[in-house]
């Protein structure tokens, strides 16, 4: 997800839309919103630069405090040029940032990434162009990658259809889905990141997990070495959880990042979101280059402070195999203690016996 992909949406919303410049678009309402034709335009605009000015900027704190406004006079034909104009900025804006580089945006997390202001983009174009070209009656589809790219970089909550566009206009109140409830709210979701004194966690999206469970970087530069065969499997569970609808991207995984050089030295995360009674289990592995060095230690003391602050988590668990002892320094350092005899016994009870007389199981409480 990146320039190209903007480029490649308002190209098709100008192709779309041209063919009726001449038609009122000011007194024809977009599809099933309240704004007109020509209303819709300039907000599809206006979102276009307000995201590669947050993200040329680095706003941190909201949004850069300026509106578009077109020249009187300006026709139909023209706010297609300011439409054109627009994505041509945010596509700069996203192939100029750096891969760490991150401004405001409100939902859910307060920022997003370049990727996460280029999906954005994309999605503003897709959803509009459907909304102008349906009061229009014109006949309007994106490719068909393109609208499943938005879905797996802000939808990772929705379980994906046999088909992206369609999917993609019923997670927006904008179509039916068979055997599907009509979606009357949403929202779409960006990547949770937690910075720590030397690394950054960062959240990883079902399209990166894909690559990564295949055998690819996940848009990450690893260390020599990387990724390790864990983090490759959690990908996978990542995916798994997301195809099957039940995914909570930020109970996923969480690439860690080296601040000083923006290199991935590992891997951590959740076995899925907390269950009815609070409880969350956690995982992690280092490449090898990386280790000795409290990476994992500073990365699981971050994401247990985050987590424990959320009201539906109560208890963190961690396995750690009974001879692997710098993984249980590491989750001891991090404030998990020993669970009593009686709570690996529960825990294991599902298990099998000689696998979980291997394990030892470490506990931290809110």
């Amino acid at each position: 997800m990146g320039g190209d992909q903007v480029e490649e949406a308002v190209a098709g919303c100008v192709a779309a839309l041209r063919p009726a410049v001449e038609r009122d678009w000011e007194g024809t309402k977009a599809g099933g919103l309240d704004w007109s034709c020509r209303d819709t335009a300039l907000h599809v605009a206006d979102d276009l630069v307000a995201y590669a000015a947050n993200l040329a900027g680095r706003a941190q704190d909201g949004w850069v405090p300026f509106g578009l406004t077109l020249d009187d006079g300006t026709d139909n034909a023209g706010l297609l040029q300011v439409v054109e104009a627009a994505g041509a900025l945010l596509a700069a804006a996203v192939r100029t940032a750096p891969r760490d580089a991150r401004a405001f945006h409100p939902y859910p997390f307060g920022s997003a990434d370049r990727e996460g202001f280029a999906a954005m983009g994309v999605a503003e174009v897709l959803l509009h162009t459907h909304d102008i070209a349906r009061g229009l009656e014109l006949a309007y589809e994106p490719a068909e990658e393109l609208a499943g790219s938005v879905l797996t970089w802000l939808f990772p909550h929705v379980r994906p259809g046999q088909a992206a566009w369609p999917t993609l206009l019923w997670a927006t109140g904008r179509g039916e889905l068979p055997g599907r409830a009509p979606v009357t709210g949403w929202r779409w979701r960006n990547n949770l990141v937690l910075p720590t004194e030397r690394l950054t966690l960062v959240g990883v999206r079902p399209a990166a997990a894909r690559d990564l469970r295949l055998g690819g970087d996940g848009g990450f530069e690893w260390i020599e070495g990387g990724p390790f065969q864990g983090t490759r499997d959690a990908a996978g569970m990542v995916v798994k959880a997301y195809e099957a609808g039940v995914l909570r991207p930020e109970f996923g995984l969480f690439v860690l990042v080296r601040r000083e050089d923006g290199r991935a030295v590992g891997g951590m995360g959740f076995h899925g979101a907390p269950d009815e009674e609070g409880r969350a289990e956690v995982g992690y592995d280092l490449v090898e280059a990386a280790r000795g060095r409290g990476y994992a230690t500073e990365a699981l003391r971050a994401l247990s402070r985050w987590a424990l602050a959320r009201d539906d988590v109560r208890l963190l668990t961690a396995t750690v195999d009974g001879e692997n002892l710098p993984s249980q320094a590491v989750v001891t350092r991090a404030g998990f203690h020993r669970a009593t005899v009686e709570e690996e016994r529960t825990a294991h009870e599902q298990q099998d016996v000689e696998r979980a007389n291997a394990l030892r199981l470490y506990l931290r409480r809110a």
